[in-house]
Order: C-alpha cells, then structure tokens, then sequence
C-alpha cells in the first residue's frame, strides 16, 4: 500500500481567516494543503498566497492553490488544483512545466479518461464520497460502484477521494485502492483540529514492513 496521502482543504465562513487556517494547520503537522477561497477575487487569494507560503516552506508543506492557475504559477505555489472550469490540464502543464504539483476534478469515468488522456495531471481528487455543503453546485454522489470504477481505471495516478470524508470512512477507501482523501469541514468538528487531524492520520489501514506494523505516513 502507498503512503497515505491526506489534503487539508480550508473552507469559508468557519471564524477563521483562509491565512490563519493554514498556519493552524502547519502547526498541527499538515503535510499537503490546499487553499481554497472559492468567493475570493485573485488579488485576494494572491495575497493569501504570499502571506502563507514562508510559513508553508519553514515547515517543508506543499501548498496547493484551488482554481487560481495564474496566482499560484506567479507566486511560486507548489502546485494548483483544478476543476473542469478552469484552464485545461494540458494547457497549465505546457505553461507551468513539470515542476508545478497540478491535481484535477474527477466526478465520473468520463472525467477520468480525461484525466488520462490529457497527461498533465500528478494526482486526482475523485467524488463527491457523500452530500456535503462546503461546495456549492456539487456534482452527483458516486456510489461504492462507480468509485470502484473510477479508481480502477485511474490505474497508478494517484488518486484522493473528497466529498465528506470521516475517518470512519477511511478503511473502505483504502479498500478501494484510492491513495488517500481530501478533507475540509471534518477537520473542524467536535475535537480540536490537531485532534482531528490525528483521527484520521491513525484510521488509514497501516503498511506491514518486515513482519510488524507501522503506520503509514502522510
């Protein structure tokens, strides 16, 4: 089994500045982060960006910019992460180049072959897994049958699944040959965040190294 791959999505309307949720979440151990300012203009989330990025880079995070290819390519992000509105994959990636992380939206087995076929993308964020309010104008629910499918075809991309993720769900993810999740609202319920954040980090099944366990990375 690969390492567990684990997105920490910030989200509107929670108390917090997008700037002081990605400090809270560096501060609890956050490995890959993705900025998330959907009501935002782009000097807004470039400003953001430039404001998080030291605190990103001190603590060796990789910090990814939802749907702003331009900011994230002018501020030197590690990487963007785009929906089917955005700029097309190919298009990013022949402008960026290869060193830019670039993931994309996948909501169905057409998304997929697209994901594929377009030969840019360094992972994929595949669902919605359930119902969630934290993005409006959500695409259709993938039963346990579609995501099977999806995941299959996707073959080594990896591949994380969003769309109200708990850390009970992780063990049928995992299942499901997915290479980890994307979590937003579940990382600000109920505990505290570094709580939170653990929950899910000990739930994903562990790697079996030399006849004992260890729990796999993020």
């Amino acid at each position: 089994m690969n390492a567990f791959f684990l997105q920490c999505i910030t989200l509107d309307g929670i108390g917090l500045s997008h700037a002081e949720q990605v400090e809270q979440f560096c501060e609890a151990g956050a490995k890959w982060i993705q900025l998330r300012m959907k009501s935002a203009a782009p000097h807004v989330v470039e400003r953001t960006v430039r404001e998080v990025l030291p605190v990103c880079r001190d603590r060796n995070v990789m910090l990814i910019v939802n749907d702003h290819f331009q900011v994230a390519l002018e501020t030197g992000a590690g990487g963007v992460h785009l929906g089917k509105t955005d700029i097309p994959w190919d298009e990013a990636r022949s402008i960026a180049g290869p060193e830019m992380v670039i993931g994309g939206t996948v909501n169905s087995l057409a998304d997929a072959r697209a994901a594929l076929a377009s030969r840019s993308l360094d992972y994929v964020g595949v669902g919605p897994f359930r119902q969630t309010k934290t993005k409006e104008n959500l695409a259709p629910v993938l039963g346990k049958v579609d995501l099977e499918e999806i995941v299959e075809f996707l073959g080594d991309l990896p591949k994380v699944i969003i769309g109200g993720v708990t850390p009970a769900d992780l063990p049928a993810i995992a299942d499901l040959g997915a290479d980890g999740v994307a979590v937003s609202s579940g990382l600000w319920n109920g505990r505290t965040l570094a709580a939170n954040l653990k929950a899910y980090l000990i739930a994903w099944p562990v790697v079996e190294v030399s006849g004992s366990t260890t729990p796999s990375p993020i």
